[in-house]
């Protein structure tokens, strides 16, 4: 099952338990259980069937206390997840192990695709419109293409110090921008 059919499918389970139906609750922990199980397999290696079940149900006993916490406008699978991680972390911690868990082992379950519909730009669009034109193309430059200082001002015709004076100025306008409008 493809990740976005995954998250449809239980947000649309999770939405009908929090409207108090018992069979999409019963749902949810039965799907949750057969991907939490391989989740902290995984990560507590093999030979630990036992801690991999107890933790498996420390994370469904914890959903279950916090589902009305879950919040709709959010990826179900990220809130889960959440709950999963900070339970193995729970774990380590009292058996007193440290381990750093690559980001790209859980890129999946954090990535959303976002839709929408140009929105985001169209707003910052707008408000580095009303900036000056050099300091429009800083903040582009800088903050949204990743670029230093000293290329950014090399490419708009100015020493390092003058793009980052620039580029303080522009973004400090932005700030003072917004919450006079309370964006």
């Amino acid at each position: 099952m493809k990740f976005q059919d995954l998250e449809h499918r239980l947000k649309g389970l999770m939405l009908r338990a929090q409207a108090g139906d018992g069979g999409a609750w019963r749902d949810v922990l039965t799907v949750l259980n057969t991907r939490l199980t391989p989740y902290f397999r995984r990560r507590l290696g093999a030979g630990r069937a036992a801690e991999v079940d107890d933790l498996v149900q420390e994370t469904l006993l914890a959903i279950h206390s916090r589902r009305m916490t879950y919040d709709a406008s959010q990826p179900f699978t990220a809130w889960a997840h959440a709950i999963a991680r900070y339970k193995l972390i729970d774990h380590w911690r009292r058996a007193r192990v440290r381990r750093h868990v690559p980001l790209d082992d859980v890129a999946e379950a954090l990535w959303v695709e976002a839709d929408d519909g140009g929105q985001v730009s169209a707003d910052l669009d707008r408000l580095l419109g009303d900036l000056p034109e050099r300091q429009e193309q800083l903040v582009r430059g800088v903050r949204i293409e990743g670029l230093s200082l000293a290329e950014a001002g090399a490419r708009f015709g100015m020493t390092e110090g003058a793009a980052k004076v620039s580029l303080h100025r522009a973004l400090k306008a932005l700030m003072a921008k917004v919450a006079s409008r309370g964006d």
